[in-house]
């Protein structure tokens, strides 16, 4: 039987985990280590916990303030605060000095749920690899997420990882490998190229394996990390497969889709697709109402591939 693990979750234990070998490690959040999973930190190390309250601006100043002290600094919030509303401290106090600090923020995208559309943050991606210097992971479960927290703590600049409320599949085991600036191929293909991210990588292996009962062949490429992105795996198979569709639980306009558009758009014969949220706004809903509502689920992948590929 599959285990479910939400990225937050796992999150919290590696943070922890990382805090026994690294004295330099500290954590700051906005008083929502709760639900951030900081706060399991917070308990083993109390003394490099920061509870900054409900001043997420504060958050990032001191996590920078941290940094310029030779800390390496883990700010955490919900990701429509962390990066939202915090976005220009980011901007000017973490990413223009360039700053050591790791901004993981959680409950990202639609799957907060009913918590609305205020905090459903469906831009986060394009607001972080705007920046430049800036690196920006999306982690697809909960190995994979502890993997990143690591290799975050090892890269030296700034680095924002998006972590997803609702439980998620495990897909990797101990053997996976994460490195910051390299995709995966998780399954072969030759008729199309799935390129997905975060909690979109299971329902896309799934859509996967429907469509080879139909004869559709797809490669599925976890591309864990957004910026910078593994142009050495992506570009030959985008040339081989000719055709590409993304996937990600994010507007369209400026997250995977739009990276792997500006990665391939240089090359000719390649067609990119992309699939997730349109130009609109999320809604109150559950999680699984709104994957649906928004057509993010493995048929609606399955329907998209075939109408891309002109079968529908």
């Amino acid at each position: 039987m599959t285990d479910y693990i939400a990225t937050r979750d796992a999150y919290g234990k590696a943070l922890a985990k990382l805090g026994e070998g690294d004295s330099r490690v500290v954590v700051l959040d906005a008083d929502l280590s709760g639900s951030t999973k900081t706060g399991i930190f917070a308990k083993k190390f109390p003394e490099r916990f920061f509870n900054m309250g409900v001043a997420e601006q504060d958050l990032i100043g001191t996590a920078a303030g941290f940094a310029l002290a030779g800390k390496i600094p883990f700010a955490s919030s919900f990701a429509m605060f962390a990066v939202g509303r915090a976005w220009e401290i980011v901007r000017n106090s973490v990413a223009y000095p360039h700053l050591n600090v790791k901004i993981c923020a959680s409950h990202a995208g639609l799957t907060v749920g009913e918590d609305g559309a205020s905090h459903q943050i469906i831009e986060d991606l394009a607001l972080t690899r705007v920046m430049p210097g800036m690196t920006v992971l999306v982690p697809a479960d909960a190995t994979e997420t502890e993997q990143m927290v690591k290799a975050a703590a090892a890269h030296e600049g700034p680095v924002y990882i998006r972590l997803g409320r609702s439980k998620v599949p495990q897909l990797f085991d101990s053997s996976y490998q994460f490195k910051i600036g390299k995709a995966n191929v998780i399954r072969e293909g030759k008729d199309i190229l799935l390129i997905a991210c975060g909690i979109m990588v299971a329902p896309t292996l799934e859509a996967a394996r429907t469509l080879e009962t139909q004869g559709i062949a797809a490669t599925v490429v976890n591309c864990a990390s957004i910026k910078p992105l593994d142009a050495d795996t992506i570009i030959p198979l985008a040339k081989k497969i000719g055709t590409v569709l993304t996937l990600e639980e994010h507007s369209i306009i400026g997250g995977l889709g739009s990276a792997i558009c500006e990665l391939l758009g240089e090359f000719p014969g390649i067609a990119v697709h992309r699939h997730g949220v349109n130009d609109e706004w999320g809604q109150s809903a559950p999680a699984e109402v709104l994957l649906k509502h928004y057509k993010l689920m493995p048929e609606d992948i399955v329907e998209r591939v075939k109408k891309v590929r002109g079968q529908t």
